[in-house]
């Protein structure tokens, strides 16, 4: 039971409450009239919403095309797909099957429209509907079955319109003028006249291979191995586009019904299976505890999110080519083992500001990890080699005004006197930046009397009717 329209209405029932004659939807003050002995659970959304995702997460074996429809149905883009178990009639038997022995009392429908298997699911009988049944299995049901909102029902009803039958022969013209032009479009929905295309709750994959197990796989050696042999079918489909993957995802079935999906990804566009094989192999070390094979994995499937131009390097003289590969293949294997943000690599940015100029990025997601043209980055040699990571505020005594350095400073509760100094050199932000803190900045360069070298800067500046200035500690030079 729960909540619906500001009353406690049943939300379920189970094969004895339907053999009373309960609904769906009824008020639970009017069930316990009827039956007082009436036990009632209050519904959990939120246990329900995860059941119903580990079923489509089971049904993914089927078909990638897997859409969530309300709280309690899954559509499923079967095209293309029957054949492989089958046909039709083999792929639905083998659902239900598979469903039933899980403890899942279900109805299915294949049929050529989304509507019309809805339709067929939740008021019919289910099963294949060939196209030219399609009206036919339709006809005899409900109007509730086309998808209508309840106030529409209700007049159909008053009309004697209860069943599908009755309007689709009816001159279109008047029905859309009385009822709106929703009836005539769940109408053609469910007739297959309008297409409707259903949402998948996963991403469409580049590319997928995947295995069927006669035997199922516990040990990890024997699901790398697998692996292996999975990537190796991959081998030819990336070839013939001239691209190698770069973000590839494991998919491991469970026998009971369970799936774990484990992501691994690459610095470098990849092909090589021993290298694909290997980064699971890393990822299924990191996951390890978490990983419960249970009574075995019984599908295996092997799919690459991302992709990219995968570029020829021409080996060495040993033909083995390990020196262009080697910075590459340990980024990955530490990055799957410890997480993409062990290693850091940053980005040079077009700003003014300091602190912006540059930005830190997983190696392993960076746009090349592995410098091509041997280039180093060079910082500017009047700049510290070293920022702290946020400017620092210090108190600034005996300042000279107005654009001058201070004479002593206090930072990290240690006074320095001033020995040398240098600047101001005024910085700006960019001229669309528009946030708060963004302002003008005069930076000097401090020396004190033990010989450290501190790079500090005033923002705002002195005046009567002015706010004081902040100071603030942005580096340290060696």
């Amino acid at each position: 039971m729960g909540r619906r329209e500001n009353a406690i209405r049943l939300t379920a029932l189970d094969e004895m409450a339907e053999r009373r004659g309960l609904k769906r939807g009824q008020g639970l003050a009017e069930a316990r009239a009827m039956f007082p002995d009436l036990d009632a659970i209050d519904e959990d959304e939120a246990a329900d919403h995860a059941l119903l995702e580990a079923i489509a997460d089971w049904c993914d074996r089927y078909t990638p095309l897997v859409a969530l429809d309300g709280r309690d149905g899954l559509f499923l883009d079967i095209t293309g797909c029957a054949h492989l178990f089958g046909g039709e009639e083999a792929l639905i038997r083998d659902i239900l099957k598979g469903l039933f022995q899980m403890g899942f009392d279900v109805r299915a429908a294949i049929s050529p429209s989304p509507g019309l298997s809805w339709a067929s699911c939740r008021y019919g009988r289910g099963g294949v509907i060939e196209e030219e049944m399609a009206e036919a299995s339709l006809a005899p049901l409900p109007v509730n079955a086309l998808r209508l909102e309840e106030k529409l029902v209700t007049s159909l009803s008053k009309l004697g319109l209860k069943r599908v039958g009755d309007l689709i022969h009816l001159p279109r013209a008047p029905l859309a003028r009385r009822f709106g032009a929703q009836l005539l479009f769940r109408l053609d929905q469910a007739l297959g006249s309008h297409e409707e295309a259903i949402s998948p709750r996963r991403p469409v994959v580049v590319l997928s291979a995947e295995c069927r197990l006669a035997e199922p796989v516990q040990a990890e050696e024997h699901v790398l191995e697998w692996t292996g042999r999975i990537a190796s079918s991959l081998t030819e489909s990336l070839d013939a586009r001239g691209v190698g993957g770069q973000v590839f995802e494991l998919a491991l079935f469970r026998v009971d019904g369970r799936v774990f999906r484990i992501t691994a990804g690459a610095s470098k566009p990849l092909r090589d299976p021993q290298r694909i094989a290997a980064l699971f192999g890393e990822r299924l070390t990191a996951v390890h505890d978490d990983l419960d094979a249970g009574f075995g994995f019984e599908l295996l499937r092997l799919n690459v999110l991302q992709h990219d131009v995968l570029k020829t390097v021409q080996n060495d003289f040993t033909g083995d080519g390990e020196q262009q590969i080697s910075l590459a293949d340990f980024i990955d294997k530490v990055s799957a083992r410890l997480g993409m943000d062990c290693l850091q690599v940053f980005e040079l940015r077009q700003s003014h500001i300091p602190e912006r100029a540059e930005m830190f990025l997983p190696a392993i997601a960076a746009p090349s990890p592995v410098p091509e043209t041997g280039g180093i980055f060079k910082p500017r040699a009047d700049r510290p080699l070293r920022l702290l990571r946020h400017p620092e505020p210090v108190d600034v005594f005996a300042a000279t005004v107005p654009d001058g350095p201070p004479q002593r400073f206090r930072w990290r509760r240690v006074v320095h006197e001033v020995f040398r100094a240098e600047g101001p050199e005024r910085i700006s932000p960019e001229w669309w930046v528009t946030e708060k803190d963004a302002s003008e900045r005069d930076y000097f360069k401090l020396e004190n009397r033990s010989g450290q070298r501190f790079w500090i800067f005033r923002k705002g500046h002195y005046g009567p009717d002015k706010v004081p200035p902040t100071w603030h500690v942005h580096g340290v030079f060696a």
